[in-house]
């Protein structure tokens, strides 16, 4: 089987490495980790990276944890921030946490026995400790030269805000954590982001201290576009792995929406398809880029692996009904971030139900008057809800979606939302 370093090297996952003397010590199953922080109750796309390299791990045969910063996440790691963190309760780093677990649990095989991934939270032992016996079991270890000496505290010491002896401190923790995980389960390799360089040889040096034996860091790429743009986000907007913050078609359509530049590399990087297969692709990237079958096979397989059969069938179902496809059992909120950019207006459910669907395109304006609906009807070019009327049809209770909406459209695109209005009774 081949060293997990070459797969990753091959996949655009791996950066840089505390010491080469890793690529010899992964030819035998070894135990390493990866650290989540719980700034949100949902993981985003940016987090695929630590994910994906996580799975490559535990599918070479090495042993999985994934730490979630229950402890840490009071605190908030100032890697890559530019000013302090706003705190976050306890009760809210729970919650998170909670959520967190979910995500995770849908890539990692997580259980007792060999091969199975370990979930952990490092409030479990941080939160044992006092102040006085941190300092003194800990904090000494720590020297202020190498500590004040990492390039994350370096930038944020020069800028305006500065750091504060809580955002300074935050090193000391994550190293902890690693001596923690090599002292319980034989952990000796840590992985992140780029940006966690500092905060991961922390940990290394701690257990060269305390222990005399050699632990390894490996950091991952930070993945962009063709344009520099930091991977995961949407016009200013995270692609949350739970689709109640990010629907299954938002999340299917960010994936279709890559760039021919791009996608190769994020097939690499976020799916298991084969490199062949991958190559095939590429050639369709160059060959007949207008099919755009790169990008569907990258959003058909990140889909199924985070919302599963039914989630991609859902994505499948709402792309098409943008293009035309049936709506048939679709609900209002699958429909809702579908035509979120058509526009919409509201109506009284007595205006529409038994009204004549001309009356209701002329009310909704979708056509300027119903002479220009009953035409448009007459020529087969008005549809309610994807399906063709005649002029002398009339809107059921039964078109109406969840008792809440009707989709208009004329043509082939050009769709109005109607969104019923329903008196209460007094």
């Amino acid at each position: 089987m081949a060293n997990v370093i070459d797969t990753l090297k091959e996949r655009g996952l791996f950066d840089n490495w505390t010491s080469p003397d890793l690529y010899r010590e992964l030819d035998k199953p070894i135990t390493l980790y990866a650290g989540f922080d719980p700034s949100a109750d949902s993981l985003q796309a940016g987090n695929f990276v630590a994910i994906m390299t996580l799975c490559h791990y535990q599918r070479a045969g090495h042993n999985v944890i994934a730490l979630l910063g229950g402890a840490t996440g009071l605190i908030g790691d100032p890697s890559g921030k530019t000013s302090e963190r706003e705190l976050q309760s306890e009760e809210k780093i729970a919650h998170n946490v909670e959520g967190i677990k979910e995500n995770l649990s849908r890539f990692l095989d997580f259980g007792e026995g060999k091969g199975q991934a370990r979930l952990v939270n490092n409030l479990d032992w941080h939160k044992h400790f006092t102040f006085l016996s941190y300092l003194r079991d800990v904090g000494r270890y720590f020297r202020m030269g190498t500590m004040l000496g990492k390039e994350s505290v370096k930038q944020r010491i020069a800028s305006e805000n500065g750091m504060s002896f809580t955002e300074f401190c935050y090193q000391t923790l994550q190293g902890y954590d690693f001596l923690h995980l090599y002292d319980t389960y034989g952990c000796r390799l840590q992985i992140g982001g780029s940006d966690q360089w500092g905060n991961i040889t922390a940990g290394t040096d701690l257990i060269h201290r305390q222990r005399e034996v050699e632990a390894y860091g490996m950091t991952l790429p930070l993945i962009t576009d063709s344009q520099g743009r930091k991977f995961g986000k949407s016009e200013g907007n995270a692609m949350h792995l739970d689709k109640n913050k990010t629907s299954c078609y938002d999340f299917y359509q960010f994936f279709m929406r890559s760039e021919d530049a791009d996608v190769i590399r994020y097939l690499k990087a976020f799916t298991f398809i084969p490199l062949d297969e991958i190559a095939q692709l590429e050639e369709q990237v160059k060959t007949a880029p207008e099919k755009r079958a790169a990008q569907t096979a990258l959003a058909d397989d990140v889909v199924l692996r985070v919302h599963g059969p039914e989630g991609l069938r859902q994505a499948r179902q709402a792309t098409e009904a943008l293009f035309g496809g049936s709506l048939a059992g679709m609900t209002s909120a699958d429909l809702m971030p579908v035509f979120a950019d058509a526009p919409s207006i509201e109506l009284p459910v007595t205006d529409v139900v038994g009204t004549p669907v001309t009356k209701v395109a002329a009310a909704a304006g979708l056509c300027k008057s119903m002479g220009e609906a009953r035409r448009l009807a007459d020529g087969g070019g008005l549809y309610v809800n994807n399906e063709r009327v005649g002029s002398a049809d009339t809107v059921s209770e039964g078109q109406i979606i969840d008792g809440q909406m009707l989709v208009l459209r004329s043509g082939r695109k050009n769709y109005r939302l109607v969104k019923l209005v329903r008196q209460c009774s007094v």
